[in-house]
């Protein structure tokens, strides 16, 4: 019986280390397929290989070779732009209406929740139209703050599900204690929420910023001038050219995507255990 278990265990270990190695090839295989795919000489992605014979730079040189059809240095501050302010208007705005919802209790609150609810139901597409005609009335087109606004709206529904939950987690006696001390709520949401609640802020920081860059459908249905591009529009255009596709190019392109999501991630990093050791520390 008991050498059984033991083989039963055995088994059961190597057929999750199969799954953990199916999962990593899945995943890692296409990042290192990129990456050589940018060294390779050439447009082409027939003669392209993971690991390139003759690995060159030009494909990373002359996506900053100032030429008028591939302002990729302009894109590329389009979407940093776009994506640190939908960043902070996110946590700002998620962090006020999880407060509302999780500490406060007025009339159409259930109801609110379940529009939020609802909302994430209805697809993003089928408010192009809408989008692109109010876009057109306002005369906001190729207008990053309209887009900056629409990605913070875009936010707000799930993200706040997600803050709420983790506010509801924070005892409602350190509110009660603040209030005794003449804390006003102002006070509270600042200087006792926020810091117990930097782990989840961190998950809807990451939220806002990452969603820009890699959203190509409301983007492209706002912005429709060359310099007012993001990245996903920019490099689509480089692989939509049927005549003069530059696959190995957007590669590159693609991959320098990857730097500013690292760098957050890493600092986001960082507020994970900060938050998560002071939580514990307070609570």
């Amino acid at each position: 019986m008991h050498l059984g278990s033991k083989a039963r265990k055995n088994v059961g270990l190597a057929a999750t280390y199969i799954i953990l190695a199916i999962v990593m090839v899945v995943i890692i295989y296409p990042l290192l397929w990129t990456i050589g795919a940018s060294f390779n000489p050439g447009n082409s992605l027939i003669s392209t290989s993971i690991i390139p014979s003759n690995p060159t730079l030009d494909h990373y040189k002359e996506l900053f070779a100032g030429k008028e059809s591939l302002q990729y240095g302009q894109w590329y501050l389009n979407s940093l732009k776009i994506s640190v302010f939908t960043m902070i208007g996110s946590v700002l705005s998620v962090s006020f209406t999880a407060y509302a919802f999780s500490r406060f209790k007025f009339r159409g609150r259930k109801n609110g929740l379940t529009l939020f609810l609802l909302l994430q139901m209805i697809p993003q597409f089928s408010a192009l139209v809408a989008l692109f005609v109010l876009a057109q009335m306002l005369g906001l087109m190729n207008n990053h703050w309209l887009l900056i606004l629409l990605y913070i709206g875009g936010q707000i529904p799930m993200n706040t599900y997600l803050m709420k939950g983790y506010m509801d987690s924070i005892p409602i006696d350190l509110d009660e204690s603040a209030k005794i001390d003449g804390a006003s709520n102002t006070r509270i949401f600042w200087q006792i929420i926020m810091p117990l609640s930097r782990p989840m802020l961190a998950v809807v920081a990451m939220n806002g910023f990452t969603g820009p860059l890699g959203d190509f459908v409301l983007s492209s249905t706002i912005l429709r001038t060359p310099e007012s591009y993001t990245l996903p529009i920019g490099l689509y255009n480089l692989v939509n050219d049927v005549m003069g596709a530059s696959y190995t190019t957007f590669a590159a392109g693609a991959i320098l995507i990857s730097i500013p999501i690292a760098i957050i991630f890493l600092i986001l990093q960082k507020q994970f255990v900060n938050g998560l050791t002071a939580g514990g520390t307070k609570g």
